[in-house]
């Protein structure tokens, strides 16, 4: 389902929206629009999962807040790293 969010640009970059949308790398502005801020979604996503894959290795465990889903993830990283403390008892 689509919904509305209307942005305001700088006329130098809605020129060249504008531009990328009449050379057919894109259909309309919403589309143009919608693609970028899927890649920066999945640019963020990777940039976590490479964390989380290096919290797991590693001693130490460094997440802020705003980057862990409510319970699950943070869960795990706490056993693990009571895991880590236990074998070194």
């Amino acid at each position: 389902m689509a919904t509305s969010l209307n942005i305001s640009l700088p006329e130098p970059i809605k020129a060249y929206v504008d531009a990328a949308i009449e050379d057919g790398a894109y259909a309309t502005p919403s589309e143009y629009i919608a693609e970028l801020i899927s890649a920066d979604h999945d640019r963020h996503r990777q940039a976590l999962e490479a964390r989380l894959v290096e919290a797991l290795k590693g001693d130490s465990i460094v997440l802020t807040s705003d980057e862990v889903e409510r319970g699950g993830i943070l869960a795990l990283l706490r056993k693990k790293r009571q895991d880590r403390q236990d074998k070194a008892a």
